[in-house]
């Protein structure tokens, strides 16, 4: 073991032990001249095959990660070998593990005995369990995709920011696609309890993403349960047997999941995605849907109950136009956050409380009432995909799916909000990064693509983005001169398809178009000629109907002065 205190290579001072297994222990370490801290996983040999085996694991562990970039994933800095042990430092994750975060919650119990109150927020599990599956569609579209297979509380760091990390790729593999061949793993990897039935026995087959998703479904589970799978009731995973209280649409969620049959789970972490944001139905929501049935076949039944029917259309209707005088007054007089969150309560499925009207702002418009949208107020509209705390008259809060409610209702109108949600982030976010900032704005155009082709465009921005952060880091040059020249090929679409807008909106464009040749001005002239950057630069500084607009003056000689800097870094880069 490593001495607390010794030095690593030289370089890794290691601080202390955070976290130890069967045969590995992971240390804080320090590379003190840069301030930089590290974790250091140490794998210890045990001589013969074995250790021959962990070798290869480890060398595997440390190929898979060293290409990939997510934000809910460690980077991986080397592979240290050692006569006696292995070592693998990667990003050092601040906070805890779920398994943890759940023993904690056992411990403040004042039942301790009971597993079940160790059981996590079903409004939390549902948060991290849509970030896992952005991991997961991440590893699974890689070009040779990545089954990670041991999903796991113990394997999800919660960081001090309330959002997760995935740990500990040694069981991941990379998808054999063997076309016309029943393809099977050599060995069982994964962690009884959560592993797929397909991971196990002597009947095993080759894993693959519908694997990680069975993997997932039992971890949610033991989250929103206390529960551990092998020791679920009646040996089905249906939280409701163990919590009445927890979402009807979350239990057919799970039990989706954790189908034995890979054919009848969700197919791809995609599918699963959706129905996490928008599908989980809230308990309230479906017994009220099953109650209205009933009245329905009951008043079929007698003229008696078509009286009652008619009386009980009056008053609903009369609800409704209370519900709707209600949510105009609130939109009118609203002047915060939390008054366009009461709005948008009271009728999740109108679109003025997100985007406004003529006679009043909406959400988006008023958190970028000064021309930027803060860390903070990004928060705020990430509430409204984690759903928004509505309290009934018995005291009791619940949170209410606004998005989903929207989305069954008025599709068009989800598609308008998640692209002009999509555009302030665009336009407006206070962050330095371009990749990130495109990244958060595509987490809402992807909702909105088929409706808007530019919103579709977006999304292909930030995938060029994301994919050229990672080739500079593992200095995959090839790849990476694909991608720059992908990335102008989109640029230039961009610029023809925005032809059509709006002077407003066209200047906006036209501008983040500028910046982007700014920032990648020396890599876009060695994918394409100087002249043609320039060409478009001066067309973009000449657009003859924003010259004529007296309204945007201001605003144009900004752009054209940006355009002039950009120009003269293109000559520069010649």
């Amino acid at each position: 073991m490593l001495e607390i205190g010794s030095l690593l290579e030289g370089r890794y001072r290691i601080l202390r032990e955070v976290g130890h297994g069967g045969m590995s222990t992971v240390y804080l370490a320090v590379v003190e001249n840069a301030n930089r801290h590290w974790a250091v996983k140490e794998i210890r040999r045990d001589g013969g095959q074995n250790s021959d085996v962990k070798r290869q694991n480890l060398i595997a562990e440390k190929q898979i990660l060293v290409n990939l970039e997510h934000k809910y994933l460690p980077g991986i800095a080397e592979v240290i070998e050692k006569e006696d042990n292995f070592y693998l430092v990667m990003d050092y994750i601040q906070g805890v593990t779920l398994e943890k975060k759940m023993e904690e919650q056992l411990e403040r119990s004042s039942d301790s005995k009971d597993d079940r109150n160790s059981a996590l927020p079903q409004k939390d599990v549902i948060k991290w369990a849509i970030q896992l599956c952005e991991v997961l569609m991440y590893l699974h579209s890689r070009p040779k995709p990545i089954i990670y297979r041991d999903m796991k509380p113990s394997n999800i760091m919660l960081k001090p920011d309330g959002d997760i990390s995935l740990i500990d790729f040694g069981a991941a593999r990379e998808y054999k696609n063997k076309e016309g061949v029943e393809s099977k793993d050599t060995i069982s990897i994964g962690t009884i309890g959560y592993a797929a039935p397909e991971q196990y026995g002597d009947s095993k087959r080759q894993t693959d993403a519908r694997t990680d998703i069975y993997n997932l479904g039992a971890t949610l589970y033991h989250l929103v349960t206390g529960i551990f799978p092998l020791n679920a009731p009646g040996n089905t995973l249906a939280i409701r047997e163990v919590n009445p209280l927890l979402s009807h649409g979350l239990e057919k969620v799970i039990l989706k999941c954790t189908n034995k049959s890979p054919e009848d789970r969700y197919q791809s972490a995609a599918e699963l995605l959706y129905d996490l944001e928008y599908g989980v139905a809230e308990e309230d929501e479906h017994l009220h849907r099953k109650q209205v049935r009933k009245i329905g076949a009951f008043v079929a039944s007698s003229a008696l109950t078509i009286l009652f029917a008619g009386t009980a259309l009056w008053g609903y209707l009369s609800a409704e136009g209370k519900r709707n005088e209600n949510y105009d007054y609130i939109l009118t007089n609203a002047d915060s956050v939390e008054a366009y969150y009461d709005a948008i309560l009271t009728d999740p499925t109108r679109t003025e409380a997100y985007l406004g009207s003529t006679d009043s702002e909406g959400l988006v418009q008023y958190l970028i009432s000064d021309g930027v949208l803060t860390s903070e107020e990004s928060t705020r509209l990430l509430k409204l995909k984690a759903g928004l705390d509505k309290t009934n008259a018995r005291g009791y809060t619940n949170s209410v799916m606004v998005l989903d409610s929207l989305l069954s209702s008025n599709p068009k109108g989800f598609a308008d909000v998640c692209n002009e949600i999509g555009e302030a982030y665009l336009f407006y976010y206070d962050i330095g990064v371009e990749k990130d900032k495109y990244n958060a704005a595509s987490s809402w155009f992807q909702y909105a693509r088929e409706e808007y082709p530019v919103a579709g465009m977006y999304c292909d921005i930030s995938d060029c983005l994301q994919n050229i952060s990672k080739y500079a880091k593992s200095e995959q040059y090839a790849k990476l001169s694909e991608e720059y020249e992908n990335l102008w090929q989109q640029v230039t679409s961009l610029k023809e398809k925005v032809e059509e807008y709006d002077d407003d909106l066209k200047l906006r464009v036209w501008n983040e178009i500028v910046n982007m040749i700014q920032n990648n001005a020396g890599e876009f002239c060695e994918v394409t000629s100087p002249d043609e950057i320039i060409e478009m630069l001066d067309q973009i500084s000449d657009d003859s109907s924003l010259v004529k607009n007296t309204f945007l003056q201001n605003s144009i000689q900004d752009l054209q002065n940006n355009v002039a800097v950009t120009r003269t870094k293109i000559e520069s880069a010649r």
